[in-house]
């Protein structure tokens, strides 16, 4: 399927963007390489033949299945011989490009970046193997500027990046308010100022933007702030789930070494388990492998109540990832996409039959 026309501007216009612009609203930010604890190396029978797996994942809580996985080893635990390299990415359309560029095998990854990845490659260069977690989207506002919903209407409102998760979610919300807004430019009845959302807590700040649709931990970043949670995501969703995160491969990679990929479901799923059986303990544990990653903890007063708003789950939510691509085409950033076939569940519906947990469901998205 063809790569969308608006997507197609969205690039050209980031293409002409100066370097310093181009670094804050995350287009083309570098990984970060992390090395594997010490304790946690390679030991018995390569998995697959091979010398590495190599694993991409954001410093967000949103990702918090990767990085207690991480820092627990329960990758280098499956992966036996073969080494568990990590890879933080600060953005979607970088850890897509290091897909496609072979320089990575499997990532953690929002809907919207799966997506976009999805069809710009006409459904060739990667699938969705697994779910990782739902939540952990908030809109928070200057209580001072922003009283209600209707006062959010004339206000600056700050999303991490044009097309991107919570991008489209704003977007959709906004429409669904009556205001109307152009999505490319982002000015309307609302402006959106797309921020990298580690510059987004300085724009709160200094109040040139009077609140962000953001992820964890930059939402109680905000809140740390003096913001006000004006909106959870969630309460927008049946049930209060949706995807925030999504495990993927190159497809290349799925077809020649399944094996190992499902030594990486196989550890996603135990490092859910213990998340939800030890949540105190895995909350730490997070937030260790992002001082390592960062250099710098996250405090309590931000960590505590970032971590309360995300459920861990294997679920890939299939459904909801529907629902967002089409919240992406009404607000105008994509074309009607083909999924049929963006999921591959037959790893995940293995290691959770041997693991004696329900089956999960593709949403008649899975391939044929």
């Amino acid at each position: 399927m063809p790569a969308t026309t608006a997507l197609r501007r969205a690039l050209a216009v980031t293409a002409m963007l100066p370097l310093p612009a181009l670094a804050a609203c995350g287009y083309g930010s570098q990984a970060k390489d992390t090395d594997t604890d010490t304790a946690q190396v390679a030991s018995g029978p390569r998995t697959d033949g091979l010398d590495a797996v190599r694993i991409g994942y954001f410093g967000n809580l949103t990702h918090g299945t990767a990085l207690v996985g991480a820092q627990k080893g329960f990758f280098q635990k499956e992966l036996k011989g073969t080494e568990a390299k990590y890879a933080v990415f600060n953005a979607g359309p970088s850890a897509i490009e290091a897909l496609n560029s072979d320089s990575l095998d499997v990532a953690f990854i929002g809907p919207s970046p799966a997506v976009n990845g999805w069809t710009k490659a006409e459904g060739e260069n990667l699938r969705i193997v697994g779910g990782s977690a739902s939540g952990g989207v908030k809109l928070v506002v200057n209580p001072d500027k922003v009283k209600s919903v209707e006062d959010v209407e004339g206000k600056r409102i700050a999303t991490p990046q044009l097309g991107n998760t919570q991008d489209v979610a704003f977007l959709n919300w906004a429409a669904e308010q009556g205001w109307k807004v152009d999505p490319q430019s982002g000015k309307g009845d609302v402006t959106v100022v797309r921020s990298d959302n580690k510059v987004t807590p300085d724009a709160f700040r200094s109040g040139s933007v009077d609140g962000a649709w953001v992820p964890e931990p930059t939402a109680s970043r905000l809140v740390a702030q003096g913001g006000k949670v004006l909106l959870d995501e969630s309460s927008l969703w049946p049930g209060g789930r949706f995807v925030i995160t999504n495990i993927v491969v190159r497809q290349e990679f799925l077809d020649q070494h399944p094996k190992a990929v499902e030594a990486v479901l196989r550890a996603s799923v135990e490092s859910n388990r213990w998340i939800n059986a030890h949540p105190e303990e895995a909350k730490e544990a997070a937030n260790a492998r992002l001082a390592a990653d960062t250099g710098k903890p996250l405090p309590a007063d931000v960590l505590d109540p970032a971590w309360k708003s995300i459920t861990f789950l294997d679920d890939p939510l299939a459904a909801t990832l529907r629902a967002q691509a089409g919240h992406a085409v009404e607000a105008g950033l994509l074309e009607q996409p083909d999924l049929k076939g963006i999921y591959d569940l037959s790893l995940l519906r293995k290691v959770l039959k041997a693991a004696g947990r329900p089956a999960v469901d593709d949403a008649g998205l899975g391939i044929a």
